[in-house]
């Protein structure tokens, strides 16, 4: 019997093409979008629904389960982007951020939990990024909400495997999606103090999504550990140097690591 898949921000960029590759390898799949009815070509279902908005989850995972009678995989993968000096950077942003991010899949992992734990196991897969791994300029709230998710997952898998649900972590690097032109910026400010190191960085910032990686490497990368009887805790997706960067920072004294950052994004 094939497997039952709900993904959250299903609609474009990684989540959608990690749906349209199950759903060619006999996945009964089904996304998520805030707004579904202004996308016209999907290949699989798009519910409505928003990952703040626990009634909203809750209907959707109770439609899902009429229709199928069950979930047996569930990727969270919405998620927000989100730029700036953190001195600038404001307070009900940061708080947006986090909500989505953070907030976001745990509210989606309380609702399925029970449903799961019911029907004898699952797994939960959890997009997280690279960027939770270490802070990075400009990029600080963003890497803070991932990384949160990252610990937060290491203990809930251990809290559900009593019940059969594994929790998987799967961390990309930059991969050419539209996430840079939906996150929030903060503004470049004639004023600021950051204005050239931080106009500079966002710059590089787009051309690195501009120029990442093709989203299909992470759909393979989500069906091999769906098929994967005992998968890893932690998956890095990305180009080698940018997997490579988590390794440095493990080995390397934190000072040397940070110039290190500083000289590739040209601030020192």
């Amino acid at each position: 019997m094939s497997k039952t898949v709900l993904i959250t921000g299903g609609s474009s960029g990684i989540g959608k093409a990690i749906g349209e590759y199950l759903s060619k390898r006999g996945y009964q799949v089904y996304g998520t979008s805030r707004n579904p009815n202004r996308i016209s070509s999907s290949v699989f279902p798009l519910l409505k629904m928003d990952v703040n908005d626990t009634e909203s989850i809750e209907d959707v995972i109770s439609e899902i389960i009429d229709r199928s009678k069950r979930i047996d995989v569930v990727i969270n993968n919405a998620g927000v982007g989100i730029t700036g000096p953190i001195e600038e950077t404001p307070e009900s942003e940061i708080k947006k951020a986090f909500q989505t991010n953070f907030y976001g899949p745990i509210n989606v992992i309380k609702a399925i939990m029970p449903h799961m734990r019911e029907q004898g196991g699952g797994h939960i897969l959890n997009i997280t990024s690279i960027a939770g791994y270490m802070g990075l300029p400009y990029r600080g709230i963003y890497s803070a909400t991932k990384a949160a998710l990252e610990i937060t997952i290491e203990a809930m898998r251990m809290e559900t495997l009593q019940f059969g649900v594994k929790m998987t972590n799967i961390a990309p690097g930059d991969f050419a999606t539209n996430i840079a032109a939906g996150r929030y910026h903060s503004p470049v400010l004639d004023d600021s103090p950051y204005k050239r190191d931080y106009g500079n960085t966002l710059k590089m910032m787009d051309e690195h999504v501009d120029n990442g990686g093709d989203p299909l490497e992470m759909a393979k990368v989500v069906h091999k550990i769906i098929e994967t009887p005992n998968p890893k805790i932690h998956y890095k997706v990305g180009a080698p140097l940018q997997k490579f960067s988590i390794v440095l920072k493990r080995v390397l004294p934190d000072r040397v690591y940070e110039r290190l950052l500083l000289k590739h994004y040209g601030l020192k």
